[in-house]
């Protein structure tokens, strides 16, 4: 497997812990820096996402730290980095978020992807 691939996946993994973390304890930080409106609502809708964010990044490090391959656990998460993606970009078509948003929306589509790949090359 290609040497740079297991950093890259556990570095996104950890980002996306901290920032799910970031995101669960003060949503409001989160809503401001996308433009959204910070309503008693949002902040606790955001929340919820904030504590999802930290465990599909906790459950890829556990898969990649795992004796065992773990193949359904990394295509979820690949999954979730997708609709993440897609949701952040829906939220934008929409006017919900600011285009800044499309930065978090790209870090998602690309975390995706490299999921999807580190999956396609497990047990190599």
């Amino acid at each position: 497997m290609n040497k740079y691939l297991n950093p890259i996946v556990i570095a996104i993994s950890i980002a996306t812990i901290l920032s799910g973390l970031v995101q669960m304890i003060s949503p409001q930080t989160v809503l401001t820096f996308i433009k959204g409106d910070i309503t008693p609502a949002s902040s606790h809708f955001f929340a919820i996402v904030g504590m999802f964010m930290t465990l599909f990044g906790g459950l890829m490090l556990h898969a990649i730290y795992s004796a065992y391959p773990q193949q359904p656990a990394v295509l979820w998460c690949a999954l979730q980095k997708l609709g993440a993606f897609a949701a952040v970009g829906i939220g934008i078509l929409n006017g919900i978020f600011a285009p800044i948003a499309a930065a978090v929306a790209l870090f998602d589509f690309f975390s995706g992807l490299v999921f999807l790949y580190y999956l396609k090359n497990m047990d190599k």
